[in-house]
């Protein structure tokens, strides 16, 4: 077994599946664990399992990877109670059967799936150069050979949306993302690689219920189980074997060839610039909406007009 002491290591989505199952098996081998969930009862409950198997330090952070304004609190806390992050596990990444939007408005599987990646990465990279031989991991899917980056309309505004569609999109942009920011972290000690971890038993395409969970709980009997999906994963994470590796695409444990799509170096960058500036929309988008909410705030109250404030919990 790989001996992790003193490694930390971040892992989105990590309260049940291939996430959980991740943070078991690198907790076993002396890391200490952050874990991003978007529920705090299940991270907490995640949390009693992954201590029981071993793990000797584990934190939770609570933060919805489909919100950029979450992204950001998380990315804060991270650096508030870490000094060096040796790795970062992007895995959270849910199969969405209808089309939805997130708070940012933006199509939900391409934000969690891809802006979620991208941002968080983004906002982790000074810490995890600081860190040195830091590892970037990013969950991708054999989905990604169905994938087509769709640049005139990635959100399917206009195109009728397909759950698998849209998800084997975004796993496309996981390897174009991990392609590009290998060649952008080159002359650093960070690497970044991405891989598939297998059809599993596991919650994912659970989430929303529908025909793809009525279908997967039929299937799961002939599916893998979570330990095995996750050991790619796991492998990429904690390996001596894949120090200095960077920029490939991973399934059993070992680098395969993606599509010629996934190898495209235009789209790579076509996509990164892209993404940023969705990152910036929503800075702005989120700026403006709080100015006019101050305004209308301040109007109100100098009129005595009576106003009412509605809240929004995320699960």
């Amino acid at each position: 077994m790989t001996d992790m002491q003193g490694k930390t290591v971040l892992i989105t989505g990590s309260n049940q599946g291939i996430g959980k199952a991740s943070a078991v098996a690198l907790g076993a081998m002396g890391a200490k664990l952050v874990l991003v969930c978007r529920s705090e009862d299940k991270g907490k409950a995640a949390i009693v399992d992954i201590e029981a198997a071993g793990a000797k330090d584990v934190s939770l952070i609570v933060g919805d990877m489909s919100s950029q304004k979450d992204i950001r609190r998380v990315a804060e806390d991270v650096l508030r109670k870490v000094d060096k992050l040796d790795v970062l596990l992007n895995n959270a990444g849910p199969l969405v059967p209808q089309r939805r939007t997130t708070v940012d408005g933006i199509e939900e599987t391409f934000a969690l799936n891809h802006l979620g990646y991208f941002l968080l990465t983004k906002l982790l990279r000074d810490l995890l150069e600081k860190s040195g031989n830091a590892r970037i991991v990013s969950v991708s899917s054999e989905a990604h050979r169905r994938g087509k980056m769709n640049f005139d309309d990635l959100e399917f505004e206009r195109t009728s949306y397909s759950a698998m569609g849209a998800y084997s999109q975004s796993k496309l942009a996981n390897i174009l993302f991990t392609k590009e920011l290998a060649r952008r972290l080159s002359g650093t000690k960070v690497t970044a690689n991405c891989l598939h971890p297998g059809v599993i038993a596991s919650g994912f395409g659970h989430t929303y219920g529908g025909i793809f969970s009525f279908l997967l709980k039929i299937g799961r009997p002939f599916l893998a189980n979570t330990e095995d999906g996750a050991k790619t994963q796991v492998h990429l994470c904690s390996s001596p074997e894949v120090e200095g590796v960077t920029g490939e695409y991973w399934d059993k444990c070992k680098i395969a060839r993606p599509t010629r799509a996934a190898l495209n170096d235009a789209d790579a960058k076509r996509l990164w610039e892209l993404s940023e500036e969705l990152v910036a929309e929503t800075i702005k988008t989120s700026t403006s909406a709080s100015t006019s909410t101050s305004a209308s705030t301040s109007t109100s109250a100098s009129t005595s007009t009576s106003t009412s404030t509605s809240t929004s919990t995320s699960t």
